[in-house]
């Protein structure tokens, strides 16, 4: 399905994995307890971000679907 909106999703998706392969970097390197637990704290807003990101495609893929099956039967 080529869709702007879910491409649009999709790429803030891969943006937000490649965030999370960066700070689990900073993470292993870190030595500092508190540095660590900031980074931790980042990662759990993006792992957040991205699991909303997840549910807004999942509803906008069903939706479109809906419109498809729709328009089939109209015509």
């Amino acid at each position: 399905m080529d869709d702007p909106y879910l491409d649009e999703l999709k790429k803030d998706f891969r943006g937000y994995s490649t965030e999370l392969k960066k700070l689990k970097q900073k993470l292993l390197k870190s030595t500092s307890v508190s540095e660590q637990s900031k980074i931790i704290k980042k990662i759990d807003v993006i792992a957040s971000k991205m699991e909303n990101n997840q549910k807004q495609a999942t509803k906008v893929k069903i939706s479109r679907l809906k419109e498809m099956k729709k328009n089939k039967k109209q015509t």
